[in-house]
């Protein structure tokens, strides 16, 4: 068949167009960086033709002219439009939005940019937590967010930590902030049951933190409504960036001591003073109690009971019981991590390891886990992702600070007494004074098994660029395992041939949330809001068993007990349902509003009282924005805020609204009997709170800051009242009373030097005052009536002030201790040496008035130093321990060293009463003898670090490389003259004790060397 002229004209066509096409490639990288950004989009302007960068950034386009246009799409960066021209390879460089370089913070349900806020939240971002050697996130926390108070309550790892967000928010109900990772609501709950309470957020990785956001104000916190009174803590994890893939690698290896000391007397010292009280009691009235001759005949024969195989007349010091409790402890943690993404898809995943040894003896920590966050544009309107974290820590627990084995009470024991037998055998009674907790580090252990899941899986609808729909699902699966063994030497086992238990605890959380969210710019007026309904669910278990009777201590385990002692079980559990709305508006960003309000619904409330409403408010008027002030070449910046609203507190047991009964054994048969009084009008905490505040910049923002003043009122406070005997019951949860705080905050951010050397300041200062303002009818004060602790509830007065006798010192005539009378109508100075006639006075408050922060960094070149400072002021210390050891040996506790300079002979001045064995002279623990100025400013944290230059790696993979160094608590300034300032002793749960010292471990300092590789 031969071609035809059709034919031949269209291959000449198409010859002549595959002629006229030519090739263009190049590589898309970021402006700032240089970096390649995987998945760009590359296509020809009004068709359909184009093509995607691979992961070095790399593309390749056909072009069939040279008018042909480029449009290079990137999300989260500028796009362009290139005009090929007569070029063949074309590298392009794009810039991030200048939106999206503006701060951006996290809100409940969302973002928001900084500049447009009209609440208060601190953000500390997570470069700022990053390699930092401390094993919980609170701890990194401390003085870099304002108004925010961080305790931990001693130095044991993994122990409780304490978070207060301006002052304490309540009396009997929860105090903690809520925790939100990732949109999940975490409890703070500790749920093991061997010891103090651990913490339970001490399973968090925190390098995988992106930034902690803490809601302060009512407008910031009311869109939590239920939860948000005590303030809430955001917690957003990392998720990857579209880009080259990153991996990451950090390790760090260190070792920690003791902040602390203390000084206690040695064998001859202990002689000495306990032979003088002796014969001081020996001139008193009275003979021992468990001998019929002398207080001195008694003494020697405790002095040779007490030095074991030994001869306690030669004044040996044959054991520091001090260095017997505390020890230098190491950590090696080491981090690792993926990240990366194109366009469509972004990663993060990362996985830790971590073993520490505290500085207590017989305590540890060690923690695993792993995370991977995904998010997926599936189509252009629907986005979806998963972020999955699971984690493993193994907590070596010892005794609560009230047990006679903690470690830090063998402090009591005497010096003259050797640790060991002639056989290698621990000493213990009735060689030691007390049970030696050493038999338990030895003979036994405590071991708490935590295992987490938190999963959080969403989608992200738009129907248009305007207006969208968020859906998430989120589970929290916490389990908790007690196991412990304690032999037959030991406290718990010597009557009973070795003891045991095992207890599992198990926490199911489900959330679910879904808000429809809109936002669109008119010329100058930005409008927006959020509808949402959210539920809540949480499930809590527990069994426990115990046994004993052990074939040996070589057995361990239940299954080997001969006698099984106790066993139970138990289930409880609540749920919130809520509604939210959030309107946001602004005008030309310079006047701003915020409306919000939420409807919960608890199952812990009455069923007369069960939904509560929680509005809120807030303004701003950015002035700087004002033609009277945008020239203004001093001011850069300036905002005005001003915010009102009520948030709410649920944090009670599940049932208190309920009339309840518990089951009980009368003669082998099960009975019930009422165990608990109805209250069916039971309803929610209030907190409405005010806030006003500026925002502003000088100098370009070299100079930045905020002021807040706030007033929050507490009302209908959930309290545990006592209710008529006729009633058949002792007390009923009611709400009644309330409680002020009320403070001012104070951020200064400064950048002193800007250019080859660097140094950048920041300072946060915050004042909180604290005032019970009522409680129920008739009641000025809840006090327990404890002759040991002397923190109570006053109305006028803070939170748990102390209250107790007025110490007076000494009489220099015959070395009596002395007290204020405090006779309301008497002689203000009138002292009597007769403790029980001395009136209960306040003594001071356990709580800070000022809280603050200060953190400079100082950089060249590739070397940066940090160096920050955490401290506090006007709080008092009770050393409720000192009844027993600073009590002018009035028994056989080992003594500081400070009662040597006790009163001896007429005329003496000293603060120590005469030393008199078995009487009580001065030693009453209610008593303003044991408080100490509380006050300390440490220096928190110190970190060198050095950049090596990325040419110096070439094409080894290794993409940046940091050698640092880093120290915690490093000193401590302070009056205080116990172990360490930054305590509350472990057993006293309660929101009213604080700023008790009883035997309390010191924290941590600690020193870390660490390398971090990025490839």
């Amino acid at each position: 068949m031969k071609p035809t002229l059709f034919t031949l004209l269209l291959v000449c066509f198409a010859v002549a167009a595959a002629w006229a096409q030519r090739t263009v490639s190049g590589r898309v990288t970021e402006a700032a960086s240089g970096e390649p950004l995987v998945g760009a989009t590359l296509t020809i302007q009004g068709t359909s033709l184009g093509t995607s960068t691979d992961i070095d950034g790399r593309y390749s386009l056909r072009i069939s002219k040279d008018a042909d246009v480029l449009l290079v799409r990137y999300t989260g960066y500028r796009g362009q439009e290139i005009t090929v021209g007569n070029r063949s390879s074309i590298d392009i460089a794009l810039e991030q939005d200048a939106e999206l370089i503006e701060e951006v913070v996290v809100i409940g349900y969302g973002k928001q940019i900084k500049s447009t806020l009209t609440g208060n939240i601190a953000k500390v971002g997570g470069d700022a937590l990053k390699s930092m050697p401390v094993v919980s996130v609170e701890q990194a926390l401390q003085g870099q967010a304002a108004g925010v108070f961080v305790e931990s309550v001693n130095g044991k790892l993994g122990g409780a930590m304490r978070v207060r967000v301006r002052g304490i928010g309540s009396i009997n109900a929860g105090t903690e902030p809520l925790y939100v990772i990732d949109g999940i609501p975490i409890a703070k709950d500790a749920r093991n049951t061997s010891g103090a309470p651990l913490n339970p957020l001490v399973d968090l990785n925190f390098n995988d933190i992106e930034s902690i956001e803490v809601l302060k104000d009512a407008s910031a916190k009311a869109i939590y409504g239920a939860r948000g009174s005590n303030g809430v803590v955001l917690i957003t994890t990392k998720s990857g960036r579209s880009g080259r893939s990153r991996i990451e690698l950090d390790l760090q290896t260190g070792i920690s001591q003791p902040t602390g000391r203390r000084e206690f007397l040695n064998s001859a010292e202990f002689i000495e003073l306990f032979t003088e009280a002796a014969n001081n009691s020996d001139d008193l009235e009275g003979v021992p109690y468990d001998d019929p001759n002398s207080w001195t005949d008694f003494v020697m024969r405790r002095f040779a009971r007490y030095d074991g195989h030994t001869d306690w007349t030669q004044r040996i010091d044959h054991t520091d019981w001090q260095e017997e409790a505390l020890r230098n402890g190491s950590m090696q943690n080491a981090m690792l991590s993926f990240s990366g993404g194109s366009d469509r898809m972004r990663y993060y995943a990362s996985a830790n390891l971590g073993q520490n040894k505290g500085i207590l003896v017989g305590n540890g920590l060690d923690k695993a886990g792993g995370r991977v966050n995904l998010d997926f544009d599936a189509t252009s309107r629907l986005k979806v992702g998963i972020n999955l974290s699971l984690s493993r820590t193994l907590t070596r627990q010892v005794s609560d600070d009230n047990a006679f084995s903690t470690p830090m009470q063998l402090v009591a024991l005497a010096p003259i007494t050797p640790m060991r037998d002639e056989d290698g055998e621990l000493y213990d009674r009735p060689v030691t004074t007390y049970y030696n907790g050493l038999i338990d580090v030895e003979d036994g252990y405590r071991k708490v098994y935590t295992l987490r899941t938190i999963a959080n899986i969403y989608g992200d609808y738009k129907f248009n660029e305007y207006f969208g729909l968020r859906v998430e699902g989120s589970a929290n699966l916490y389990s908790v395992r007690d196991d412990a063994f304690f032999g037959e030497r030991t406290d718990n086992g010597n009557d009973s041939r070795g003891f045991g238990f095992s207890a599992f605890a198990g926490a199911t959380d489900y959330n679910t949330n879904a808000v429809l969210h809109w936002d669109r710019d008119f010329d100058r007026h930005a409008l927006g809001f959020d509808l949402g309904s959210e539920l809540f669910s949480s499930e809590y278990t527990r069994t426990y068993v115990e046994g004993e009777q052990f074939p040996s201590d070589e057995f361990k385990t239940l299954a080997s007990a001969a006698s099984i002692t106790a066993g139970t079980s138990t289930i409880t559990n609540y749920r919130f349902l809520s509604y939210f709305g959030r309107v946001r508006y602004n005008f030309n960003r310079k006047y701003l509003l915020n409306v919000s309000a939420r409807m919960d619904g608890s199952s812990r409330f009455g069923k007369d009282n069960r939904y509560a409403f929680f509005p809120a408010a807030s303004a701003g008027w950015v002035l700087s924005e004002e033609d009277f002030l945008k020239s203004n070449k001093l001011l850069s910046f300036l905002k005005l805020r001003l915010s009102w609203g009520i948030s709410g507190n649920a944090d009670i047991g599940n049932f208190q609204s309920l009339g309840l009964y518990g089951a009980g054994n009368y003669n082998g048969v099960s009975t019930l009997a009422p165990d608990q009084i109805a209250n069916p009008a039971l309803t929610w905490e209030k907190s409405a709170e005010t806030d006003f505040g500026v925002d502003f910049g000088l100098f370009n923002n070299r100079l930045s800051g905020e002021l807040d003043y706030y007033i929050k009122s507490t009302s209908d406070l959930l309290l545990n009242v006592p209710v008529p005997g006729t009633s058949g019951f002792a007390n009923q949860f009611q709400n009644i009373g309330e409680l002020q705080n009320s403070g001012v905050e104070i951020v200064l951010n400064s950048n002193n030097l800007v250019g080859a050397f660097s140094w950048t300041t920041s300072v946060n200062l915050a004042f909180n005052k604290n005032e019970v303002k009522s409680l129920a009818s008739g009641q000025t004060l809840i006090d327990d009536g404890s002759s040991r602790y002397m923190n109570v509830v006053k109305t006028g007065e803070p939170i748990g002030v102390f209250y107790g006798a007025e110490y007076a010192g000494v009489d220099p005539q015959n070395g009596d201790a002395i007290w204020y009378v405090n006779d309301p109508d008497g002689d203000p100075a009138a002292t009597t040496n007769d403790y029980g006639e001395a009136n209960f006075v306040e003594l001071g408050s356990p709580m800070p008035t000022v809280i603050g922060g200060l953190n400079n960094t100082f950089s060249y070149g590739g070397l940066t130093l940090n160096v920050r400072f955490q401290g506090q002021a006007g709080n008092k210390i009770h050393n409720a321990g000192g009844g027993f050891m600073s009590c002018n040996a009035c028994w056989f506790d080992n003594q500081t060293r400070d009662q040597l300079d006790r009163w001896q002979n007429p005329g003496d001045v000293t603060g120590v009463p005469e030393a008199r064995l078995g009487y009580s002279n001065g030693d009453q623990s209610r008593s303003s003898r044991y408080l100490s100025d509380g006050a300390y400013l440490r220096l928190k944290n110190v970190t060198l670090s050095y950049d090596f230059p990325a040419r110096i790696f070439g094409k080894s993979g290794i993409r940046d490389l940091r050698l640092y160094v880093t120290g915690t608590n490093l000193l401590t300034f302070t009056k205080y003259d116990g172990w360490d300032p930054e305590v509350t002793t472990d057993f006293l749960a309660s929101n009213t004790v604080y700023g008790v010292d009883f035997y309390a471990a010191p924290q941590p300092k600690t020193y870390v060397i660490g390398l971090r590789a990025g490839f």
